[in-house]
């Protein structure tokens, strides 16, 4: 991807977290206004959800800024695993959000809930779901778009927080329907059970981020692009890794070549190599181990040209997954 494009990228991600911020805040004050109208506890484990909104957006925010920064002596593969960490910390406040509207819920199941004016209540949650489920969807749309996991994070959030704002008006009108005030703290506790899974999911995404956990997802789709551009002279291919850090996939592996091949045309494949893979991976930083072909490898070459054999052809080797992560194929 050249400058310009990856400068566009980084303002669609600016202007989108700038637009989440700022429905964040609206939200978190509309809320509050239904909460104080109606003293409903389901409305006021909603407007929790807005407050957690509002700081995890400017924490999003401020990684965008910060992963967008090039590689420097102190990082020298750059700073974007700060998005894991945002998204980290996005999933701690969601927990911590999911804890207090229990606390809040269980209060007013002891202390028994008095609500007033639900009719007005549920028409303002409702108008803010329809609004967090539209930017919910955007924000996961644009951070797929642009490589973004702290976008993503941030959309699934927002969507949440409008599966949480449904949750609440199903409870206000249970409430107004049935006359029974109890549904509203009981169904605002099952609400913060789901807002505590959303929380732990992001948590474990970010955890697996920062400890490079593969993702079979990209795995698969980086071993199909080898095998579709393989050529006859790629004696082997193993050892296969890759991590990402922000929008940027790192990617290594061991290339094994004809022996007489020199370092002019071993540099251009690699060069051809990287090429082709940052069609599909636009930020893809590719490093190979060249390695040499030795008489064991010549029963697997499918190098037809090849003069230098020791003997011809005679084992059928099957490129796939497995095959690109594991030992060099004479070792199997």
């Amino acid at each position: 991807m050249n400058n310009s494009n990856y400068s566009d990228q980084l303002a669609i991600r600016k202007k989108a977290a700038i637009i989440s911020l700022v429905v964040g805040f609206g939200m978190f004050f509309i809320k509050i206004g239904a909460y104080l109208i109606t003293g409903s506890a389901a409305i006021f484990s909603d407007a929790i959800e807005s407050i957690v909104h509002v700081m995890a957006t400017s924490m999003a925010l401020y990684s965008i800024i910060l992963s967008s920064r090039p590689a420097d002596d102190s990082h020298p593969y750059g700073h974007g695993n700060v998005e894991y960490f945002s998204a980290g910390i996005e999933g701690f406040l969601i927990a911590i959000a999911a804890i207090v509207i229990i606390y809040e819920s269980v209060v007013a199941i002891i202390s028994g809930p008095e609500l007033k004016q639900l009719g007005i209540g549920a028409v303002i949650i409702t108008i803010a779901s329809v609004v967090n489920l539209i930017l919910g969807n955007y924000l996961i749309k644009t951070g797929k778009k642009t490589n973004s996991l702290t976008l993503v994070a941030d959309g699934k959030h927002v969507l949440t927080d409008s599966i949480t704002s449904f949750g609440v008006i199903a409870a206000v009108l249970l409430v107004i329907f049935t006359g029974i005030e109890l549904l509203d703290p009981i169904i605002a506790i099952l609400v913060a059970l789901n807002i505590l899974f959303t929380g732990y999911k992001l948590i474990r995404e970010s955890i697996g981020g920062l400890m490079n956990e593969v993702k079979p997802e990209t795995l698969n789709k980086l071993s199909d692009k080898l095998i579709s551009i393989k050529q006859d002279y790629w004696i082997d291919i193993h050892e296969l890794r890759f991590w990402q850090s922000g929008d940027k996939l790192f990617i290594d592996f061991h290339l094994i070549l004809p022996y007489y091949f020199n370092i002019k045309q071993t540099h251009e494949e690699e060069n051809v190599i990287e090429a082709e893979l940052q069609k599909d991976f636009s930020q893809a930083d590719l490093k190979i181990h060249l390695d040499y072909c030795i008489p064991q490898l010549c029963k697997f070459c499918d190098y037809k040209e090849c003069d230098k054999r020791s003997e011809q052809k005679s084992e059928i080797v099957n490129w796939n997954v497995r095959k690109l992560v594991g030992q060099p194929v004479y070792k199997r």
